[in-house]
């Protein structure tokens, strides 16, 4: 008798993968099978599937369920890393806001790429559509919400000079977060997603060449000095501030 992970497992489809790859999916398809007999659908994506992968490189599977609960599983499969989200439908939609919120469509990207491996009542496919569109609508934020993020970071950036020549080590360590949320500020101010960090920088030097060379001269700097200096290019580029100025929130009701 056909058990009903088996009869789930013969409905699936596969992309073309390499060994290991493609027995590490299998693997883990089988897995998701038996953790969820409530599955709705199985998507698969990441560098491996683009077939650009890197040594540490995992395959990243969303899983829509029936059930009204969230998992998140990281394991081994055929000497392959794999991590599965497991989400119900709902749940997704609330990655789409928030993400979209934040201009960084994690999930909406994952979903978007991938490949159907099972969609048993087209939640996959409708969620594809929902994905695709979302990245094709430019994230639109406040002028509110910008000024927000511009203190943020220009706060940050004054406390790493502050402390450059009395506490070099803590300046550069704080300068490094400066800097990424101006080249982060940067994307928000251009109505523009924010890359995930292993790309920023590639990203960035396609459409800002210049602030491109810029942040690399940054984090390649051998000296603080050095740091330094590119960190203040590139905060009048970013930001354009280096420290403390006037703004004021809207007043808002808190009771």
């Amino acid at each position: 008798m056909v058990t009903q992970s088996e009869g789930l497992f013969a409905q699936c489809r596969w992309p073309d993968l390499p060994a290991p790859y493609a027995e590490a999916l299998c693997e883990a398809v089988r897995f998701i099978l038996e953790r969820c007999p409530d599955v709705r659908g199985i998507v698969v994506s990441g560098t491996i599937l683009r077939g650009n992968p890197a040594p540490s490189s995992d395959l990243d599977i969303y899983v829509i369920r029936r059930k009204p609960q969230r998992q998140r599983v990281q394991k081994f499969f055929n000497g392959v890393p794999v991590e599965i989200f497991i989400n119900p439908e709902k749940k997704v939609s609330d990655y789409f806001a928030a993400e979209r919120r934040d201009a960084c469509p994690i999930t909406a990207h994952m979903l978007s790429t991938g490949f159907t491996i099972l969609d048993c009542d087209g939640v996959i496919a409708g969620l594809q559509a929902r994905a695709r569109q979302l990245l094709q609508t430019p994230p639109d934020h406040s002028a509110e919400a910008l000024t927000f993020a511009r203190y943020r970071t220009a706060a940050r950036y004054e406390d790493a000079t502050d402390i450059a020549s009395t506490h070099p080590e803590t300046s550069r360590m704080i300068l490094g977060l400066a800097v990424h949320d101006m080249l982060r500020y940067h994307f928000l101010a251009a109505h523009r997603f924010i890359p995930r960090d292993k790309d920023l920088l590639d990203v960035l030097e396609t459409w800002d060449a210049p602030l491109g060379a810029l942040a690399r001269r940054f984090y390649g700097a051998a000296t603080i000095e050095v740091a330094l200096a590119a960190a203040e290019q590139i905060a009048d580029r970013t930001i354009a501030t280096r420290g403390f100025f006037e703004w004021e929130s809207t007043p808002e009701n808190v009771d």
